[in-house]
């Protein structure tokens, strides 16, 4: 499949000695550059869940499900990814295969995109770096699993997610299954305010807690319609001033969350083993993450994917909303 930029025609970079001007925004698979150029729906999709988040080869078959998910919603997948520093918006079936192949495949934060792009580097991209490029290419809505927010004891470590910072100042929708239940949820939430990043509960007045379909917080408001969410976003850009993200939290269903309980107490064992191990910093996430695996039998590997199908279907049909606006 043909390779386009979605700004005027340049030269994408093949080594590091490519100069700066020709990075631009994304280089977008023809199938996503024409559905831009039609109007039609486009959906980003995150990398790092096929290089870091699951044991192959089952990754790269989600990461293909996932694609699929989009287009039965009448929509068009634009999975993102740096390879050999250039940054893609939407994967042929070789550089799917590539990334989800994890071979010296980077993990990108919105941070690391620069010099990933100079040093010729390839990597799969976070929320934050997905979020940003989404937004360079001219992308409106984003389908992802959990986000991150506030780790708990943050007074002492000061350890917040750059997903919260990099939303406050893009402008896309992003279809979540709220944020992930290690952090600190009411914290993340109060934090988001402060941002002026909008949060709306699709289906719910409950903030989804990832694994959970209910945190135990609030949302201030509910909506029960992609069109709902679609007016939304136009009443964001009609407002003007701050270009920061919309989250649309999509509890994952019930009947395919973690038994609460089980999560209730796995995540208390895995909290104390990671105090007891002395282990911090970025270091904490994935400790407790695969603990949560290990210790459920791989249920909460489950509840995640199941989160991630629903926020992508989800996300596909806001997509389709927001392109049927005049």
């Amino acid at each position: 499949m043909s390779q386009h930029t979605a700004a005027a025609p340049s030269s994408a970079p093949t080594s590091p000695s490519a100069p700066p001007s020709s990075y631009g925004v994304p280089v977008l698979s023809e199938e996503v550059r024409e559905a831009l150029d039609r109007r039609a729906p486009v959906v980003a999709l995150e990398s790092t869940i096929l290089a870091h988040g699951l044991p192959r080869p089952r990754n790269l078959e989600v990461g293909t499900e996932l694609e699929a998910l989009v287009r039965s919603e009448g929509a068009v997948p634009a999975t993102i990814a740096v390879i050999d520093g250039v940054a893609h918006a939407g994967l042929d079936k070789a550089r799917l295969e590539r990334i989800a192949s994890g071979e010296g495949v980077r993990k990108l934060g919105h941070r690391d995109l620069a010099p990933a792009l100079a040093t010729g580097a390839t990597g799969a991209t976070t929320v934050s770096a997905t979020a940003f490029l989404a937004a360079r290419a001219g992308l409106r809505v984003f389908a992802t699993g959990g986000l991150g927010g506030v780790h708990r004891e943050w007074t002492r470590s000061q350890d917040e997610s750059a997903d919260l910072s990099l939303l406050a100042r893009t402008r896309i929708t992003v279809v979540c299954a709220g944020v992930k239940s290690i952090l600190d949820v009411p914290a993340t939430l109060q934090r988001l305010e402060t941002l002026g990043v909008g949060v709306l509960g699709y289906g719910t007045d409950r903030f989804p807690g990832f694994y959970l379909a209910d945190s135990g917080e609030p949302v201030d408001w509910t909506v029960h319609r992609p069109e709902e969410v679609a007016a939304v976003m136009a009443a964001q850009d009609a407002l003007g001033g701050a270009q920061s993200a919309l989250l649309v939290a999509n509890p994952v269903p019930q009947e395919e969350q973690l038994d609460p309980e089980l999560h209730d107490r796995v995540l208390a064992e895995a909290l104390s083993a990671c105090a007891e191990r002395g282990i911090t910093g970025q270091a904490v996430t994935p400790f407790l993450l695969g603990y949560l695996v290990r210790a459920t039998g791989g249920a909460s590997l489950e509840a995640n994917l199941a989160a991630v199908r629903g926020n992508v279907r989800l996300g596909a049909r806001i997509a389709r909303a927001w392109a049927a606006r005049p």
